[in-house]
């Protein structure tokens, strides 16, 4: 029998995941306990087969029920690891396990495993789903279930703690190949995580060790779970998504994949933000006027900005050879010809005074013995100032803070594409690649990420200085 660690497994009618998972860890020679919420399939005649222990308990939720099984089950290993019936040891993991000593680990208290999440037969690998790591393996007497959320369970431990990179733990449930289960089971997720944030549960956050972005994974989702909770509803399920799926790369998943990251980054964020909602307009009147009001500024920011943007279009169309080209427009009216040549007199007369030799003519500009570019309408950034200025407008500030802001907001947007100018001017190689990134691509991050920055330093000015 192992005399390093043990396993506890929570069930409820895992017939189709129990046997894999056990024949999995079978050769480590493992004491094993099961935690059962009231299985009515063949999960209990599974382990009454193999002799494992098992107790029962009403299940409530994912973080009491662990409690219980820690309290509950005589544990004599100086290691516990604890498993859903859905997930599975890795043969990597397998071999860090049969070669695991306890006297080895003296002064760590947890080892995180290392995630691989499959839906439907895919692996998602991209969208911030690997790595991810989980404290699966702790110390007996040191490891505790987190109780203070009802539906994202953590076990923490007090001290040190370590990461197997390639000590891969494989979770997959089979029974959501039916998306029918997948939904039934995500409405019920949904309602604790919904009673969780709107009883402001978030408050009592228990945090081990370091919070914040670069403590371990267990205090890194603290610090994005707090964050979370803190940006409006709806909008947060909307820059989320467009997150695991753009930025952090959820569309190379493939049809499947990207079909995860809709259902479980978007189409659950929005339901839970919708019984959010409900709970909130069952205790406060007034939140019905807030949502209307809420609804007013997005109606007014969205036609505003379409208005804004598609005014620029116009005038492309209007001062372009071909299509609708009106002469007079192009001659007297093309603003956008303006700011293109202002761009490039700017960035040459900077360039010029940094010591490079420039050629540039109204569309193109080029550094001896460096690079260049060729700045189309596309390069101009207004549709950035669309935005923006649609924002500006928008917001229900007095009219002098409100065209300061504007003001001040655009020249900025203007400064950081004159930034970006200078550099592809000298450095630009089309080898450079930044994972498959343009300086389009990275210019568009910086300045959206910038004005974020800026108008909330802005906007929190003007609310403490009333």
């Amino acid at each position: 029998m192992n005399v390093n660690f043990s396993f506890i497994i929570l069930t409820f009618n895992e017939e189709m995941h129990l046997d894999r998972l056990l024949d999995s860890i079978a050769g480590l020679d493992a004491k094993t306990f099961v935690l059962d919420s009231g299985s009515t399939d063949k999960t209990l005649q599974i382990c009454e087969f193999r002799k494992i222990e098992v107790q029962h308990n009403d299940f409530l939720n994912h973080p009491r029920q662990w409690d219980v099984a820690l309290r509950n089950f005589k544990v004599t290993t100086p290691w516990t690891i604890g498993l859903d019936a859905d997930q599975a040891l890795s043969p990597e993991l397998y071999n860090l396990l049969y070669e695991f000593t306890a006297s080895d680990y003296t002064n760590i208290d947890g080892i995180y495993f290392n995630r691989k999440n499959y839906f439907q037969n895919q692996w998602i690998k991209h969208g911030g789903y690997y790595p991810m790591y989980l404290l699966k393996m702790f110390k007996t007497d040191l490891g505790f279930s987190d109780l203070s959320e009802n539906m994202d369970h953590r076990f923490q431990v007090p001290g040190k703690t370590t990461k197997w990179k390639n000590g891969h733990i494989i979770e997959e449930n089979l029974k959501e190949n039916n998306i029918n289960f997948w939904i039934r089971k995500h409405n019920i997720y949904s309602d604790l995580i919904a009673d969780e944030e709107h009883s402001q549960i978030r408050q009592t956050l228990k945090i081990t060790g370091y919070n914040g972005i670069f403590g371990m994974p267990n205090q890194r989702k603290i610090w994005k779970k707090q964050l979370w909770q803190r940006l409006p509803l709806y909008l947060r399920s909307c820059l989320y998504f467009f997150y695991r799926l753009i930025i952090q790369r959820g569309i190379l998943d493939g049809k499947k994949g990207i079909l995860f990251h809709f259902l479980q980054g978007f189409w659950f964020r929005v339901i839970v933000d919708m019984k959010i909602e409900e709970r909130r307009n069952a205790e406060s009147p007034t939140r019905s006027l807030h949502r209307l009001i809420a609804a007013k500024f997005v109606l007014k920011f969205v036609f505003l900005f379409l208005f804004f943007y598609y005014i620029n279009i116009t005038f492309i169309s209007l001062s372009s050879p071909g299509g609708f080209h009106i002469t007079f427009v192009e001659r007297h009216l093309n603003y956008l010809q303006t700011l293109r040549t202002g761009y490039i007199s700017v960035t040459a007369f900077i360039l010029e005074n940094m010591g490079f030799k420039v050629k540039s003519s109204s569309m193109r500009l080029s550094v001896i013995n460096h690079s260049g570019f060729r700045l189309v309408y596309s390069c101009l950034g207004y549709g950035l100032i669309s935005c923006f200025s649609a924002f500006a407008f928008t917001i229900p500030k007095p009219f002098k803070s409100r065209y300061l802001f504007l003001a001040l907001g655009i020249i900025l947007i203007l400064m950081l594409n004159i930034c970006r100018l200078l550099l592809v001017a000298i450095y630009n190689k089309p080898s450079l690649n930044m994972m498959s990134l343009d300086h389009h691509d990275i210019f568009n991050i910086v300045v959206y990420a910038t004005i974020l920055i800026f108008s909330y330093v802005y906007l929190s000015f003007l609310k403490h200085d009333k």
